[in-house]
């Protein structure tokens, strides 16, 4: 850590070897705010007006906390709580919640997404795959590209006989601009390995869309 970094900071909590840190980066903050202080003049606001004073330094550790993705290694987080295990059986995390910055407008796109894979003599502590998914959804993204990250990084670490993942999430940029249509979903999927069986794939549909719990 740089003398740079500076924590001004909430410690999460450290679990399974893997530490997360809220970090600001101050020279970022400065300059980042600097930047929406003049956004805010050129949409026709005051800046200097009481309840704006403080708002470019928000919007700035907002927008470092959306895509501090780009500071943790999703590899690592899988690596950290790996496991020799005898289980050749399917292993589903559904319904995680994702929240991400469509890169196009950079707006908000938000929903859930279900991830399966099938061990092959490893398998990983189930936190993992919802930390896992915050990583990469961390970052300015498109829906397809965070549904194949995520999918390639359980293949590169697990190593497993296949994977499974399904995203659906509503867009901002679809709601609240361009065609604006509220109530509009968007799912995307990725498969590999056993799940391009049809048979498996079908039992993985079947079982994120069952209310078993």
């Amino acid at each position: 850590m740089t003398s740079q970094i500076i924590k001004e900071m909430l410690q999460e909590n450290m679990m399974d070897g893997y530490e997360k840190i809220d970090l600001y980066n101050q020279e970022i903050i400065k300059k980042l705010a600097e930047h929406y202080h003049e956004i805010i003049k050129l949409i026709g606001e005051n800046p200097d007006r009481e309840g704006l004073m403080k708002t470019p330094e928000r919007v700035a550790k907002a927008m470092q906390f959306l895509t501090h993705g780009y500071d943790l290694d999703p590899d690592a987080i899988i690596l950290s709580a790996m496991f020799n295990e005898d289980y050749k059986e399917m292993v589903i995390v559904k319904d995680i919640e994702i929240y991400s910055m469509c890169e196009h407008h950079m707006l908000p796109f938000f929903g859930k997404a279900h991830v399966a894979y099938i061990p092959n003599k490893h398998i990983v502590g189930i936190s993992k795959i919802p930390r896992v998914v915050d990583a990469f959804a961390r970052r300015l993204q498109v829906q397809e590209r965070l549904t194949r990250e995520i999918k390639e990084s359980l293949m590169r670490t697990l190593n497993p006989l296949g994977v499974a993942v399904v995203i659906e999430a509503q867009h901002m940029c679809m709601s609240m601009r361009g065609i604006q249509k509220q109530n509009s979903v968007t799912t995307t999927s990725d498969f590999s390995g056993a799940f391009n069986a049809d048979k498996t794939r079908a039992e993985f549909v079947h079982l994120i869309g069952s209310n078993l719990h």
